[in-house]
């Protein structure tokens, strides 16, 4: 188990405050909005980890910062180029998302802005809420990068907006609004900006009166299909991933 005070101050690339039970995760890059680098891949899944074992925690919203949630891809010094390089990357690909949903409250996410690098990361949450700025793209697979989305994506937006749909959606690098995201069912609420945080953490408290067991018990049994998923795929779509990866890397593209 752990406590909060054992991860309060722990990560670079979230805030963290939590009241009566509602722990929230602002998601940032040295302040401002978050940016996918080697710190974010590296911190994530141990973040996810340290929130599951807390059990003051009773739900957790998450969000970004400033009016992004996360559109851009760090230019670092990633070691994709050979097995051993993204051996690394897997592990942490592997985690993050089964860290994720092993989270055994309900998630609420506040999507602040465009999401589209790992745009998979809020829309796992149990509640989804975006601000009318969002858009929804894939920008750092197939087509921005040429290499297969297998980390996850390849299962995630199948379910959430159907075989063929996502399949557009990822290999022609669409743009999903907010409105057309919740008409697709994968948003649950469009709100103006300044109402996204009061909403989101309206519903929270309300969520936080039931007890803790129903609460974990819930969040275990709403995300059966999606955990069953990851464990059946999530390895195969890293290793179809890091196969391209690696095959980018030696042709210099």
């Amino acid at each position: 188990m752990s406590a909060f005070s054992d991860y309060e101050k722990k990560y670079e690339c979230a805030h963290l405050q939590r009241q009566d039970g509602v722990l929230e995760v602002r998601l940032h890059t040295r302040g401002g909005s978050l940016i996918l680098d080697e710190v974010t891949h590296r911190e994530l899944p141990l973040l996810f980890t340290d929130i599951g074992l807390d059990p003051e925690n009773k739900v957790v919203l998450l969000t970004g910062t400033g009016e992004v949630f996360c559109a851009e891809l760090a230019d670092s010094d990633w070691d994709f180029s050979t097995p051993a390089g993204w051996d690394h990357t897997y592990w942490e690909g592997r985690r993050l998302l089964q860290n994720l949903l092993d989270i055994p409250v309900p998630m609420i996410a506040a999507i602040n802005g465009p999401a589209r690098v790992h745009a998979e990361i809020p829309v796992l949450c149990d509640i989804v809420l975006a601000s009318d700025t969002v858009e929804f793209q894939d920008i750092a697979h197939f087509t921005g990068f040429n290499v297969v989305p297998g980390d996850g994506a390849h299962l995630v937006w199948p379910l959430l907006l159907g075989l063929n749909r996502a399949k557009y959606f990822l290999l022609t690098e669409q743009t999903l609004s907010a409105e057309q995201a919740r008409e697709l069912g994968v948003v649950n609420e469009v709100l103006p900006a300044k109402k996204l945080m009061p909403r989101a953490r309206e519903l929270a408290a309300q969520l936080a009166t039931r007890s803790p067991v129903t609460l974990r018990y819930t969040r275990v049994a709403l995300n059966m299909l999606l955990r069953n998923a990851m464990q059946d795929g999530l390895s195969h779509g890293l290793a179809l991933e890091g196969y391209s990866v690696m095959e980018r890397a030696q042709q210099g593209s």
